[in-house]
């Protein structure tokens, strides 16, 4: 990530303005590494420091952020001394990624004095640091070190800023020094390491960045347009991948990539963070959250899998069935020549088209007669066991293929409803065992997805199995349209016609969220399958969200999920 020091020193300019001045009206934990800050200025706005993916980030935020019923010691410290505080100013040291707000806390009589609060965004985790006004620590949200270490941070103790590196601040170089200072660098060395031995917080990305632009236009020249863009505030730019997810950010374009990544310019550097960490925090959560889930189905389906295998191969063995009949047809036509004590009978194959002899296996503590009856019990166990066996196999199939659509609708929940649902789902249908308690309590019906074309037709969405049963089976009309990833797991998509043929580009709208929310997401293109609700059927005793249907026509949509976003109704 591009979170460096010259990143935060373009973000401050931010929020130096909308900072100064402002009031701490509310202050709130919503995870351990995480706090809120409720600011009112010229307007209100919610101040994120930390967060949860393992990169420390500042920024004001629109998210909505569940917050514990009980809040931790450190936010009721931090109520306790600046609920009401009045920021004075917003200031960044040389050294790293530190930003340091002076404040006015409030006392008795109006303001009392002063406090300061230090953020380091350095780490896998941001830390907030609270001081009086002399500088000595009053807590901090992770505590480091001792006494005797060289830089402890513990309350008690004066806070005090991290160590200097031997490097130079490229934004307080001239031209002449930037161009010496390229001049020295080692012979052969990687230019991106060179520039980050050489310059102060410059991240990875951007270092790699100067080294690519200096091929066609010289390091000097690169570095010193970089100088020049912090100085003048940066522009926040996102980078986004191939397949359209984000991908990096930064305070300069970023080219080295290729046309393969596009770079769309955010309208603040707080925007830019916000919309970046939204999703990937929003994946990091539903990872966790599912982890447990997908376990418990993965596990399921493992099961089902091994099995399905097992009966596989015993069916094959089976297929010597007939051998077998012929072996006691044999046994039976040669009994006078045969007596009790041989193990093998060696006698003409009748069965054989070519004529010749067959050497078949005998129990010697068996009698002709008994081993003739062996063959034939053995031949009749094989011939029941077919039946059986293609009947359980194909159980095992349709249940294999339950389990799968199951762990494609973890991977595509978007919120935690979405993954209790599902539970509940496993839970009824006995794949996993439900918790012993006296009173279930009662669970609201998700609804199902809800977008509308551009036409303004209704277009409905199944988030899991058992809705996707309620949604086609139950409520939706007979010339309603049905939408379904052609071969592909993914949800149930109905389109509300109201007794009328519905416009082609709605229709396709359909069938880009189908696809989109189908095993076939990535793919650039999807064939999706379509026809009238009426065409549906379910089989009898079919688990949830399996249907079966004929007539019907295919479509090949995009899984786009910027069209998707815009139909969706909020």
């Amino acid at each position: 990530m591009a979170f460096d020091a010259l990143f935060l020193r373009c973000l401050k300019g931010e929020l130096e303005r909308e900072l100064t001045g402002a009031r701490i009206e509310k202050i709130q934990q919503p995870a351990r590494g995480t706090v809120l800050l409720t600011v009112k200025g010229e307007r209100r706005r919610e101040l994120l420091i930390g967060g949860s993916s393992g990169a420390p980030r500042l920024h004001f935020t629109g998210q909505e952020l569940e917050k514990p019923q009980e809040p931790p010691m450190f936010c009721m410290l931090l109520r306790k001394h600046l609920t009401g505080a009045r920021i004075l100013e917003v200031s960044m040291p040389v050294t790293d990624r530190v930003l340091l707000l002076r404040l006015a806390a409030p006392g008795l009589f109006g303001e009392g004095e002063e406090r300061g609060l230090a953020v380091e965004l350095f780490g896998h985790a941001a830390n907030v640091i609270l001081t009086d006004k002399d500088g000595i620590i009053t807590d901090c949200l992770f505590r480091a070190g001792s006494a005797e270490d060289r830089r402890p941070v513990q309350p008690g103790m004066r806070y005090r800023l991290p160590p200097m590196q031997d490097k130079r601040d490229l934004l307080a170089l001239s031209d002449q020094e930037i161009a010496e200072l390229c001049a020295g660098l080692e012979p052969g060395r990687p230019v991106d390491k060179g520039v980050m031995e050489r310059f102060l917080g410059i991240s990875p990305l951007v270092a790699r960045e100067m080294a690519f632009r200096a091929e066609s236009g010289g390091l000097a020249a690169e570095l010193c347009r970089l100088r020049d863009a912090v100085l003048a505030g940066g522009e926040p730019y996102l980078l986004t991948g191939p397949e359209g997810a984000p991908y990096d950010f930064s305070y300069i374009p970023i080219l080295q990539y290729g046309p393969g990544y596009a770079l769309t310019k955010a309208e603040s550097f707080s925007a830019l963070l916000d919309a970046f960490y939204a999703k990937k925090d929003a994946v990091e959560r539903r990872r966790q959250r599912s982890g447990e889930l997908r376990r418990a189905a993965g596990t399921a389906r493992n099961r089902v899998a091994r099995r399905l295998e097992a009966q596989r191969q015993e069916l094959l063995h089976t297929e010597n069935r007939d051998w077998l009949r012929q072996c006691g047809d044999i046994i039976t036509a040669n009994l006078y020549a045969m007596k009790k004590g041989q193990r093998e009978l060696v006698a003409e194959d009748f069965y054989a088209a070519d004529g010749g002899t067959r050497r078949i296996p005998l129990d010697p503590l068996k009698s002709p007669q008994q081993n003739a009856a062996q063959y034939y019990k053995d031949y009749n166990r094989a011939k029941s066991a077919v039946a059986h066996l293609t009947e359980r196999i194909g159980q095992g199939e349709e249940e294999l293929a339950y389990l799968d659509s199951v762990l494609e609708e973890i991977d595509r929940a978007e919120t935690e409803r979405d993954l209790t649902e599902i539970r509940a789902e496993l839970e009824e249908t006995g794949v996993l065992r439900a918790p012993k308690q006296n009173r279930r309590p009662k669970r609201q019906p998700l609804q199902p997805m809800r977008f509308r074309s551009t036409a303004g037709l209704l277009i409905r969405a199944g988030r899991n199995n058992a809705q996707n049963d309620q949604l086609t089976l139950r409520d939706s009309s007979k010339t309603d349209l049905w939408l379904h990833a052609q071969k592909l797991h993914g949800a149930h998509v109905i389109l509300s016609c109201q007794g009328k043929t519905p416009d082609p580009q709605s229709v396709h709208e359909a069938a880009c969220v189908a696809a989109f929310y189908s095993q076939g997401r990535d793919a650039a293109k999807v064939p999706v399958d379509v026809t009238e609700v009426r065409q549906i059927k379910k089989p009898a005793g079919a688990r949830p969200g399996m249907v079966i249907y004929h007539t019907y026509r295919t479509l090949l949509a995009e899984s786009d999920e910027a069209l998707v976003e815009r139909m969706r109704v909020k």
